[in-house]
């Protein structure tokens, strides 16, 4: 079995740099750190699991707990992108990933219980019921955790600018000449609360009054209870110009709805989605729609852990505030050169 003094020997180096390069740590240029891995590939070197945990008291385990309240699971493409990103980032830290559940072989097994049982040095919450008392108690022991797009006290959050978010869409739509603007948000959870503040505060900003005929639910990624909502606001006596709706997804269920109407997108109604995924660029007309940084999201979440897994004492608790960005498609009309419709100047 190849030993690090092996390693050491052929790279002309210490056993400590070696064992230094190894871990990923980040005192050793990077040329050395690749040299030296580059050696222990060529020689066959494994690591001894067991003899690192006894030595560091970590696993280099990390566990990721993702139930999607909707069963879309990795079909996601705004969760799929962020947990592949954060994969990423963990295995260039040199962490492996295990999923985290409860009830393992129906044994009603909690949360925190199949944590300490993989021996996780942490856990990441991508996409959980985050009022789930299991939750609570795995994020309040003491297995430090970190949450994605909900804050806890005291603990890690990554945020995605959600309320800057959806505010820039109402300005982007109230620009185009838009004063009757419908808003089809997601389930209860603090992306749409975040979501409806930002809406609510763009719009007194700009003055304008929404009826609350305008404001309707559905489910996040899930196009048929998305259909029947457009079909509710598309019935009101006086419909609105634009709809912004929960998730590029959910669209679909819209773009339904308006079809089925005898409607066209932008022609007789505007539209905007939520999330930037691949799918919006590929409709036609292409989606107005704001994209979130999934890479952002995803690799500052894996390295914010791993930072308080290896320096538990000097890493505080902190919300990091993520920013994305307007894509800018082909759904919204632009109003403002029709002086002669009369939606331009309505209220």
């Amino acid at each position: 079995m190849v030993a690090l003094k092996d390693i050491a020997a052929r790279c002309g180096v210490s056993v400590a740099t070696v064992s230094k390069a190894l871990n990923q740590q980040q005192d050793i240029s990077e040329e050395t750190r690749a040299r030296i891995g580059q050696v222990a590939r060529e020689m066959g070197y494994t690591v001894n699991s067991a003899a690192r945990t006894l030595k560091t008291n970590r696993t280099n385990n990390i566990g990721l707990l993702f139930e999607d309240l909707q069963s879309s699971g990795f079909m996601h493409e705004y969760f799929a992108a962020t947990l592949n990103s954060f994969r990423y980032e963990a295995a260039r830290c040199g962490y492996d990933i295990t999923f985290i559940n409860s009830d393992v072989g129906h044994g009603n097994t909690t949360y925190l219980q199949h944590a300490r049982f993989r021996q996780v040095d942490g856990v990441a919450l991508i996409c959980t019921d985050y009022h789930d008392p299991q939750i609570q108690e795995l994020v309040f022991s003491d297995i430090p955790t970190i949450s994605l797009d909900h804050a806890f006290n005291n603990r890690t959050a990554v945020l995605s600018d959600n309320m800057n978010g959806m505010a820039s869409l109402v300005k982007y739509v109230y620009s185009r000449g838009h004063r009757r603007i419908a808003y089809i948000h997601g389930g209860n959870t603090a992306v749409t609360e975040n979501r409806l503040t930002g809406f609510y505060r763009a719009c007194e900003e700009l003055n304008l009054r929404v009826p609350k005929e305008y404001i309707l639910s559905c489910e996040y990624h899930e196009p048929i209870s998305c259909y029947a909502a457009t079909n509710r606001v598309l019935a009101l006596p006086v419909r609105p110009t634009c709809i912004l709706f929960s998730d590029d997804y959910s669209y679909i269920g819209g773009l339904n709805a308006i079809t089925d109407a005898g409607l066209r997108v932008p022609d007789d109604i505007s539209v905007v989605g939520y999330d930037g995924i691949h799918l919006a660029k590929m409709l036609s007309p292409r989606l107005t729609t704001w994209q979130q940084n999934t890479e952002d999201l995803g690799r500052i979440s894996a390295s914010r852990l791993i930072e308080k897994i290896e320096h538990p004492l000097t890493t505080p608790a902190e919300h990091i505030v993520v920013k994305g960005r307007l894509l800018e498609g082909e759904t919204v009309a632009d109003l403002n050169a029709a002086a002669d419709r009369p939606e331009k100047n309505a209220t």
